[in-house]
């Protein structure tokens, strides 16, 4: 398996960021770390591995980059706007500056082949990113594997509100978007699968992606799979690592 490791200055934060390519060729696929995660945790947790075939044929192209949720989503004790704020920097990081590097990365190795559609996945917190991202830029990530995340704000900012968290909150900014939005025909169109387990630590998250199902049935939105494994399932890595090749064996 072909394996690349870069470290990039991004201007959006005004810092170096490192990541990691994993296979030559593929559908290009965004990976986030879970909670306070690093760009190798996806292959130390043996994620890698579990998907490997996939990788190894030239059907996926993974590329797993840093969180600075230490800064931002997980600092409870720091004022919530410059949390936010720096999460908003993130987010450029992500759209204006890795997306743009990564299809250029993936351009040589495929040509135009897969547009401008991106994939993007994570577990646990990794999963609530997915969601985020692929929810608020429909445009960029066309499909999403999301595995055990929380889909709401106030998981992490308890009753901090303001404009930005707003944005970053798809059960709060879904269920006011329009069911004409131009975002609509995106998610209607796009491809996207959201798992949660009934086993130990998945409590929260079933009340999410719950909701978040009835929101997207109201807006007429129906295509999107909303998986549940059994009350065996819990919320960790061995589960995860389980899910993420059936999936990918049935959308690659």
């Amino acid at each position: 398996m072909k394996i690349e490791y870069f470290n990039e200055y991004s201007h959006a934060l005004n810092r170096n960021m490192e990541f990691k390519v994993y296979g030559h060729a593929g559908k290009p696929c965004l990976v986030f770390p879970a909670q306070d995660g690093r760009f190798y945790d996806y292959e130390n947790f043996r994620m890698v591995d579990a998907i490997a075939p996939f990788i190894e044929a030239g059907k996926i192209q993974l590329f797993c980059v840093d969180s600075i949720d230490t800064e931002s989503w997980s600092a409870t004790h720091l004022d919530g706007r410059y949390r936010i704020e720096q999460h908003e920097k993130y987010y450029h990081y992500i759209c204006d500056e890795f997306i743009p590097r990564a299809k250029e990365m993936n351009r040589i190795a495929n040509g135009d082949q897969y547009g401008q559609g991106f994939m993007v996945t994570g577990c646990s917190m990794g999963a609530t990113h997915a969601g985020n991202f692929f929810f608020r830029r429909p445009d960029l990530f066309d499909t999403v594997i999301a595995l055990s995340g929380v889909y709401h704000a106030k998981f992490f900012f308890n009753d901090y509100m303001d404009d930005l968290v707003y944005a970053n909150s798809p059960e709060n900014f879904l269920r006011d978007m329009p069911s004409d939005h131009p975002w609509m025909n995106y998610y209607r169109n796009n491809k996207a699968i959201f798992c949660v387990g009934h086993g130990r630590w998945e409590e929260p998250m079933l009340e999410s992606i719950a909701n978040l199902e009835n929101i997207m049935h109201s807006k007429g939105v129906h295509n999107i799979w909303f998986d549940h494994w059994g009350n065996d399932v819990d919320h960790d890595w061995p589960w995860w690592r389980v899910q993420i090749p059936y999936f990918l064996g049935k959308l690659l």
